[in-house]
C-alpha cells in the first residue's frame, strides 16, 4: 500500500512508476485521487455540521430561559443531526471504496530495475557452475518413480493432480533438505520460527495476497481463514502493529513450512513432476530493517539463498527482474533459476524481492529511528530458501547416473547417515 499523503502530493511519481509495470495501471491514480477528493469533501462537511451541532448545544445551554429560541434551536438541531446521518453514512462508503481501490495498486519499482514487459526482458546477472549436457539423462518424474521414491498415480488417488507422494529414501531425501537449509539459514544469524500455516485474511492482505490473487488460494470453508501460500504471510505478520526499536533491526527470520496453491497451468515439461504443485514444502527467509538498509540486507538474503545451491553444487543462474514481471509487492527481485538437465533449461527456485515500506504500511510495522522523531514504517525483505520440491528435483536431475541412481550431494551426507548413493 502506498502514502495516501504521498500520492495526493506525487501522482505524476506513481502514475511513471505504474507505466513501467503495465500503463493500463495508471488510471488507478486518477481513479484514486478523486474517490480521495469525494471523500475529503464529505468530511468536511460532517465537521461543520457536527461543529454547528456543538455550537447548538452552547445556545440552548444559554438561552434556557428563552423557549421559543430553544425550540428552533432543536428543531435545528433534529434536522442537522438527520443530514449528518446520510453524509456519515456516505463518508463510510467513500472510505471503503477507497480503501478497496488502493488495495489493488502494486508497487513501484525501484529506478534500478530494468524496463521490459514480460521475462524475457530479465536482465542475467551470473551464472554459477558448469550445467550438465548429458542426453541420457532422465526428467526428475521418470528417475523418481524407476527408484520408488515419488508415486503420482497415489498422489492423484488420495487427493487429485499435482499432488504427489514421497516415499523411501525420497522422503528422507527431503526431510534431509529441509533440516539442511534450516541450518545454513540459522549460520546466518536467522531466528528460526515455525507458524501457524492457517492465517487471516488481514494478514494475506498485508503481505499482498489479497485482494489480488485471491482466486490463487485454499480457504476453510467454514472460517475466514487461508492455507498459507508461504511462510512469507505469518511471519511478515508477526510484528504488525508494532513500533519497533533501531537496536531491534534488522529482524532475520526464517522457517518451514507446507505450503498451498491454486498452480495454474496445462500439463507440459514446465508442470510435469514435482515443479508446479499444489501442496509443497519450502523454507523462507524473511528480515525487517530500517529503509537506509534495506538495499544492502536484499543482497545479502539473496547471497543467503545462492549459498544453499553453492553448497548442494547444483547449477544456477541470478537474473534481476524487470518491471513487467516483477511481483505485485515487490519494488526489486532477483530470480534463482536452477539448472534441469533433461529439459536444457533454468527453472525458477527462489524469488528474493525487497518490499520497501510496501507490505509494513499494509500491517502497520514501523520503527522510531530515536525518541524525537515520529515512527516511520520498515522495509521487508524475503526469498525462498529454498523451494524443497524443486531443489529434490534438481538432485535427481544433475546427480543421476548412467546406472539409474542418484548420488547423494556431498553437503546433505551427514543429514542422510552416510548415505552415498539412492538405487
Amino acid at each position: 500500500m502506498h502514502d495516501l499523503k504521498d500520492l495526493r502530493t506525487r501522482p505524476d511519481y506513481y502514475k511513471e512508476g505504474l507505466s513501467k509495470r503495465n500503463k493500463e495501471l495508471v488510471h488507478l491514480i486518477d481513479e484514486i485521487l478523486i474517490l480521495d477528493q469525494k471523500k475529503r469533501d464529505i468530511q468536511t462537511k460532517a465537521d461543520e455540521l457536527r461543529k454547528r451541532k456543538n455550537e447548538i448545544a452552547s445556545e440552548i445551554s444559554r438561552s434556557k430561559d428563552d423557549i421559543s429560541k430553544v425550540e428552533t434551536l432543536k428543531s435545528e438541531s433534529l434536522t442537522i443531526g438527520t443530514t449528518l446521518a446520510d453524509i456519515e453514512k456516505q463518508e463510510i462508503e467513500f472510505s471503503f471504496q477507497l480503501n478497496e481501490k488502493t488495495m489493488w495498486v502494486p508497487n513501484t519499482p525501484s529506478s534500478d530495475v530494468p524496463f521490459g514487459e514480460d521475462e524475457k526482458n530479465n536482465k542475467e546477472i551470473l551464472q554459477w557452475g558448469t550445467p550438465r549436457t548429458d542426453k541420457w539423462i532422465k526428467p526428475h518424474w521418470e528417475i523418481g518413480q524407476k527408484l520408488g521414491i515419488l508415486d503420482f498415480e497415489r498422489g492423484v488417488k488420495i487427493a487429485q493432480s499435482r499432488f504427489t507422494v514421497i516415499a523411501g529414501l525420497g522422503a528422507r531425501l527431503e526431510r534431509a533438505l529441509i533440516n539442511f537449509m534450516l541450518d545454513h539459514a540459522a549460520e546466518k544469524g536467522y531466528k528460526e520460527i515455525f507458524p501457524p500455516i492457517l492465517v487471516n485474511k488481514d494478514a494475506m492482505i498485508g503481505t499482498g495476497q489479497l485482494p489480488k490473487f485471491d482466486g490463487d488460494f485454499y480457504k476453510c470453508e467454514n472460517e475466514l481463514l487461508y492455507l498459507i501460500p508461504t511462510a512469507e504471510v505469518p511471519i511478515t505478520s508477526l510484528h504488525k502493529d508494532e513500533v519497533l526499536t533501531p537496536e531491534q533491526l534488522p529482524i532475520k527470520y526464517c522457517a518451514y513450512t507446507p505450503c498451498f496453491r491454486r498452480e495454474a497451468g496445462a500439463a507440459s515439461k514446465d508442470t510435469r513432476g514435482i515443479i508446479r504443485q499444489h501442496q509443497f514444502n519450502k523454507v523462507e527467509l524473511v528480515k525487517i530493517t530500517s529503509p537506509e538498509t534495506s538495499e544492502k540486507e536484499h543482497e545479502e538474503l539473496t547471497h543467503n539463498a545462492e549459498e544453499i545451491l553453492q553448497k548442494l553444487e547444483l547449477p544456477y543462474r541470478k537474473s534481476i527482474l524487470c518491471t513487467g514481471d516483477i511481483g505485485f509487492s515487490a519494488m526489486k527481485c532477483y530470480d534463482l533459476e536452477v539448472w534441469f538437465p533433461s529439459q536444457d533449461t533454468y527453472r525458477e527456485i527462489s524469488s528474493c524481492s525487497n518490499f520497501g515500506s510496501f507490505q509494513a504500511r499494509r500491517i502497520n510495522i514501523k520503527y522510531k529511528p530515536n525518541q524525537k522523531d515520529k515512527p516511520l514504517f520498515a522495509h521487508t525483505i524475503n526469498g525462498s530458501g529454498l523451494a524443497i520440491g524443486r531443489t529434490f528435483a534438481a538432485i535427481l536431475e544433475n546427480y543421476q547416473t548412467e546406472k539409474e541412481t542418484v548420488l547423494v550431494p556431498k553437503a546433505l551426507k551427514p543429514y542422510l547417515n552416510g548415505l552415498e548413493e539412492i538405487k
